[in-house]
């Protein structure tokens, strides 16, 4: 062996043994059930026929299936232009340091820390207008507010909800975002008289673009398989009005008992959300690229 010939110890692949261990029991091994179970007509637990790709043709062409594709694209990218604005702002109008920034943020967390099935049953309560805040407010200012009645409120308290629920981690990102910012660049803008709305757009969001970027993908792939909270509020009602892709697989897997179909359509969905992730996120990388070529011009 050369003196500047670097050994090489293939014991150190020893060191990530348990590491796939914990993935293949977790992910793997399911997901290969998964692809098993799409594949097959499961007529009982001791015969089954296989049928290759005719439950994902089927799957395909239910019109079930588009009607919740339908809500939960209208969802998501309500949630993204709701959240995002809201979860800014509320970052910048915290304190930035002291005793007051630190039970800031323990007061704007609050809301994560609920489990979804209670989130699912707050809201439900919150919404009736009898015993609820809410629903008996808008009664008294003469709104006829009916979640379980009306689809378009329904959907609505669904996505109030979710802002509630969730806007505290945009938050909470955005503000990470803005600490991780050198005093040096607060200091420049000051000597050049730029205006709060200047230090916003050009100094503030270009160098936030990193922590955006997760929390975009984040909101977008957690309301993308939302089902605790709308199944608690409204069981997806009336209706399909707040019927979303989760609750449509459940209903098949679990309801239906179609756990041909139900598999064949969970790789689809598991398809679906990773090709609007790549989506976005090459999106954002583009458009973070063109800022700084802008900014280097």
């Amino acid at each position: 062996m050369s003196a500047t010939t670097k050994p090489v110890n293939q014991k150190a692949w020893f060191l990530i043994l348990p590491v796939f261990i914990c993935v293949a029991f977790s992910a793997i091994l399911p997901l290969m059930t998964v692809v098993n179970y799409s594949v097959q007509d499961i007529i009982s637990p001791e015969r089954r026929v296989f049928v290759g790709t005719e439950w994902f043709a089927s799957v395909m062409r239910d019109e079930d299936l588009h009607a919740a594709l339908w809500n939960q694209l209208r969802f998501s990218l309500a949630v993204l232009a709701v959240e995002l604005p809201l979860g800014i702002g509320l970052a910048l109008a915290m304190p930035a340091q002291g005793w007051k920034s630190s039970a800031t943020l323990v007061i704007v967390a609050l809301s994560l820390l609920i489990p979804w099935n209670v989130v699912g049953t707050i809201w439900q309560i919150f919404g009736r207008a009898d015993i609820g805040l809410m629903g008996y407010g808008l009664a008294q200012l003469g709104i006829d507010y009916n979640y379980t009645g009306n689809a378009t409120h329904a959907w609505l308290t669904v996505l109030l909800m979710d802002v509630w629920h969730w806007t505290p981690l945009v938050a909470l990102l955005a503000f990470a975002g803005l600490r991780s910012i050198p005093d040096a660049y607060y200091q420049a803008a000051r000597i050049d008289g730029a205006s709060k709305l200047a230090v916003f757009r050009y100094i503030q969001l270009p160098k936030m673009r990193g922590v955006l970027m997760i929390a975009v993908l984040l909101r977008f792939m957690d309301s993308f398989m939302i089902y605790t909270e709308p199944f608690v509020l409204t069981g997806g009602g009336p209706g399909n009005a707040t019927t979303f892709l989760s609750q449509y697989l459940t209903q098949k897997a679990v309801g239906q008992f179609d756990l041909g179909p139900a598999a064949a359509f969970s790789l689809i969905y598991f398809l679906i959300i990773l090709l609007f992730c790549f989506v976005l996120y090459n999106w954002m990388q583009r458009v973070g690229q063109a800022q700084e070529e802008t900014g280097h011009e």
